[in-house]
């Protein structure tokens, strides 16, 4: 199938300059003051505006996009690090004030009213927000913020630790905690616990001061919080604050005791008189890590053939990708943690980024990623570019529904049939054990955000919520300064405020994804991907109803759900 691949090519322009080199903010101010200074006389003209400023959008959005990309690959690299940082510095700021003169000059038109209405109510309602919300005393701001915001992937890529004369990045070593030899496994926990812990009162320091930066920000904009002001800058128009704490409370009551239940099996079957946090990822039949691929290479082609297996489409997305060089996969040294799926909106090819170390949680983030990258796929040749930027809740769902749906196919990753019925049993755990950890996340943040606190009083906080969201089994006596600080691992709560309770609503619709699938087969895919197609050009409620699910994260269905899974989950035991 790969050879019949057809690279893409990038549109040809027809605003900006084919040769643009973006060294300075000279070379963009012209076409900024072009949109802003002209003449708009028709509603063709105003539509053609609106074209224009997408496509130069699109090509700074990809120009910034490969900055970072190739920053968080090698974050010794000084001179990537200046790239992104002047990109940062000297465009961003100057962005800001034009992209608001552009949208009063949208929104003012008198030529507005002869748009298809239908076709941009989601692009107008999020451009009026955004006139609503816009500072100019803000600008510097958010240059500090994301300078800011910066440092915590740079802490984080300096950790390592030594095992038997070996230096390992974090993720690395997290594998040994699937050793079957406990005395090992403390070891190497409280190692890993130990180099965190080096860092806490940085780490400390810096949220401290990002918190501090953003209810500036939110104070500017005329906002009581951080919290609120995110909800309007994030374009959250079809839930509320009280919808969130609805899903908190929902979480607690629905999920969390199977959890434990889980938990407490996991427990009993180890025989220990304690269950410690390195119980939690050792299989308790005794059984050594699953290891669904080695290296990167391997990882990218078994994943391309389980997308082709499941529909050919999703197949040739992933070997586009690797055909173009868009996947970097590997955990490497000097490699800023996590991974992520970056769109890259003029090519419409984006780019899979990774930290994989062999593991089948590796494998589960290959899929993820994939999920995303299909959606940007399906979603390049809209007209906007801001109908590619889809909600998180709706991107999330991409990601999350092909965890679920490509299990059928991890057949190619496992050619042992019990390792594969182990892989499949922990997905469709971790499906519902992803829950709490981002109720926890999300309203630790609410907390965060709507309460003056000290760094000691945020310690306080999460063990509160802990107590009431986290893993109610683990023994924490003699690890209670690790346990306080588990929310540091969180990049989110550093690089991308509130943007977590999305994964949980997501879970949901993934569940809800996946069990139509196995009732419709084909036709579930087929909605699936309708879904995906519409980018945002329809309200999150909208997309999910052409996905044939709800979006709704009420106590019922979220038990309704919990029970699917159990169901499953019976199936397969």
């Amino acid at each position: 199938m790969e050879n019949k691949i057809v690279i893409p090519t990038r549109p040809i322009r027809k605003f900006v300059p084919e040769d643009l080199v973006i060294n300075s903010w000279n070379k963009i101010k012209s076409l900024f003051d072009n949109l802003v200074d002209r003449e708009i006389s028709s509603s063709l003209e105003l539509e053609q505006l609106m074209l224009d400023q997408s496509e130069l959008s699109a090509v700074l959005e990809e120009d910034m996009a490969w900055r970072y990309i190739k920053m968080n690959i090698d974050t010794t690299d000084k001179e990537l690090g200046e790239q992104f940082s002047f990109w940062i510095k000297e465009i961003s700021p100057n962005t800001a004030p034009y992209c608001h003169k552009l949208n009063l000059k949208l929104v003012n038109s008198p030529y507005l009213k002869d748009l298809d209405q239908e076709k941009y109510r989601i692009y107008l309602r999020s451009v009026k927000k955004q006139i609503e919300i816009f500072r100019e005393d803000n600008i510097p701001l958010f240059t500090t913020m994301e300078e800011k915001q910066q440092e915590y992937g740079a802490i984080s890529a300096k950790m390592s630790i030594e095992v038997d004369g070996e230096k390992m990045t974090m993720q690395k070593a997290a594998l040994l905690l699937k050793s079957t030899d406990r005395a090992k496994r403390e070891a190497i926990y409280n190692k890993i616990s130990s180099r965190r812990l080096q860092d806490e009162k940085v780490l400390d320091d810096l949220f401290d001061e990002l918190i501090s930066l953003r209810q500036q920000i939110a104070k500017n904009a005329g906002f009581d919080n951080y919290r609120d002001y995110m909800f309007a800058a994030m374009g959250r128009f079809d839930y509320t604050p009280k919808d969130c704490f609805n899903f908190h409370d929902a979480i607690a009551k629905e999920i969390v005791p199977i959890i434990n239940s889980f938990e407490q099996k996991r427990k009993n079957k180890l025989g220990n008189e304690s269950y410690k946090p390195w119980d939690t990822a050792v299989d308790v039949d005794g059984l050594p890590p699953l290891k669904p691929f080695d290296g990167g290479t391997e990882l990218t082609d078994l994943s391309i053939e389980c997308f082709n297996r499941l529909r050919p489409y999703f197949g040739e997305c992933l070997s586009t990708m690797k055909a173009m060089k868009h996947l970097d996969l590997e955990s490497k040294k000097g490699k800023s943690p996590g991974g992520f799926m970056y769109p890259l909106y003029e090519i419409g090819v984006p780019f899979i980024y990774m930290n994989a170390v062999g593991s089948q949680r590796d494998l589960v983030t290959m899929v993820h990623e994939g999920g995303h990258a299909v959606h940007s796929f399906l979603s390049r040749d809209l007209s906007l570019t801001e109908f590619k930027s889809t909600p998180s809740e709706v991107a999330e769902l991409a990601s999350m529904a092909m965890e679920l749906l490509s299990m059928d196919h991890w057949d190619v990753f496992y050619d042992d049939a019990a390792d594969l019925k182990r892989a499949r049993l922990e997905q469709l755990e971790k499906a519902l054990e992803t829950l709490p950890w981002v109720a926890s996340i999300d309203k630790f943040q609410h907390w965060i955000y709507t309460n003056k606190h000290t760094a000691q009083q945020r310690k306080e906080k999460w063990l509160e919520i802990s107590a009431e969201l986290g893993n109610q089994i683990i023994d924490w006596e003699g690890n209670e300064n690790v346990h306080a600080n588990l929310w540091q691992k969180q990049l989110h709560l550093y690089e991308v405020p509130f943007y977590y309770i999305e994964y949980g609503m997501a879970q949901l619709g993934a569940i809800a994804m996946w069990r139509s699938y196995k009732q419709l087969g084909e036709q579930g895919l087929d909605n699936y991907m309708n879904a995906l197609k519409l980018g945002y050009t329809k309200t999150i409620g909208e997309i999910y109803e052409t996905a044939g699910i709800k979006f709704d994260f009420s106590a019922s269905y979220v038990k309704e759900l919990a029970d699917f899974i159990k169901d499953e989950l019976k199936k397969l035991s």
